[in-house]
């Protein structure tokens, strides 16, 4: 089966949603299916409004029919809601195809927090936006259960996972810091109250992994921090390996696969009892949930590393691809086929 994948988040953007993505694609090539990946670096683009070092597709409707008609995909999911997002919908729209799409980001909280904009506007475009999907995958119960408060229907909930073979603890790694090791990695950027972190009153070393538009700020304003910029992906296991605790300051997160890539180094979590966290971490005992992220912090010390690695095992790839594959729907012209039949279909060319 071909199937459309069209994401406004790709390389060379280092982010949760790029790295689900790519194990997606690769995931579902082993099982013989084709994948269209449908992304900015084939189109000219322009830089991102507050986020300079993302790019997006400038006026790509023509060029993503193009594409789409090219292709002729068995099925189409729309990944993102930017402008290749939005030109894919467009298309499918116009012509009486069916297509399934992902609430990867909660960008209505990001938009309040940068621009001050009501959350509420920003929940009601993105729920005109995925209206006409014939399914609308969510990575977690808690990020289902907001979404489904804000009137969106068709959800399904498609959990993600993590590459179990790259993230596995480092013997002997070491940062060569004062010990406990405190650690984020992600963006330094509006959504991630990252500064929750920095504040805390914690022993040892505080790190962080990341860039984003709020970088220069916090280096001047919290110069006893460890900034560590990026680095590639392989080289995070060894950073994860050798830190004591992986501290998640954001509140606004839909799943939060940097807990998870953590977690399979054996890498506790203190995170706030929110939406992500809960559903990632939970009361599997492979971190600390509190209010009080200090206290979970200083608390995350005390899990045992063993528990961590477990509750990652959880999160497979195999299962997550699957999932996935029964979600989509047939884009045959008018097509109403039920998401069964496709899998019926899935199976049969297996």
């Amino acid at each position: 089966m071909k199937i459309a994948i069209v994401t406004d988040a790709w390389l060379p953007q280092v982010n949760g949603v790029v790295t689900t993505l790519l194990e997606l694609q690769l995931g579902l090539q082993r099982r013989g299916h084709g994948v269209v990946m449908i992304e900015p670096s084939d189109f000219r683009r322009f830089a991102c409004p507050g986020y300079r070092e993302i790019e997006l597709a400038w006026r790509p409707t023509r060029q993503v029919e193009q594409m789409l008609v090219q292709e002729q995909p068995d099925a189409i999911h729309i990944a993102t809601e930017g402008p290749l997002g939005s030109a894919a919908r467009a298309y499918c729209l116009r012509h009486g195809l069916a297509f399934t799409s992902a609430f990867h980001t909660r960008f209505p909280t990001i938009l309040a927090k940068a621009l001050h904009v009501p959350e509420r506007w920003g929940y009601a475009w993105f729920r005109r936006f995925h209206a006409e999907s014939s399914g609308v995958m969510v990575p977690t119960l808690g990020m289902r259960r907001i979404l489904r408060d804000h009137g969106f229907d068709k959800l399904r909930q498609w959990s993600h996972g993590v590459d179990l073979n790259l993230f596995q603890p480092a013997s002997g790694a070491d940062l060569g810091l004062p010990r406990p090791v405190f650690l984020y990695v992600g963006r330094v950027s509006y959504e991630k109250n990252l500064e929750a972190f920095l504040k805390l009153e914690l022993p040892g070393s505080k790190v962080v992994y990341g860039v984003g538009p709020l970088l220069e700020r916090f280096k001047r304003a919290y110069p006893q921090v460890h900034w560590r910029g990026i680095v590639p992906r392989a080289e995070l296991v060894n950073i994860y390996s050798a830190a004591d605790s992986f501290v998640f300051p954001s509140r606004s997160e839909t799943f939060g696969l940097v807990m998870l890539e953590a977690m399979a180094c054996g890498t506790p979590v203190a995170a706030y009892p929110v939406a992500g966290p809960l559903d990632v971490v939970g009361s599997s005992g492979a971190g600390v949930l509190h209010d009080d992220l200090r206290a979970a912090a200083l608390r995350s010390l005390e899990v045992p590393r063993d528990k961590a690695r477990a509750r990652a095992l959880e999160f497979d790839w195999q299962q997550v691809c699957e999932t996935f594959l029964g979600h989509l729907v047939p884009a045959h012209r008018g097509s109403a086929t039920p998401v069964t039949n496709l899998s019926q279909k899935i199976h049969k060319l297996r």
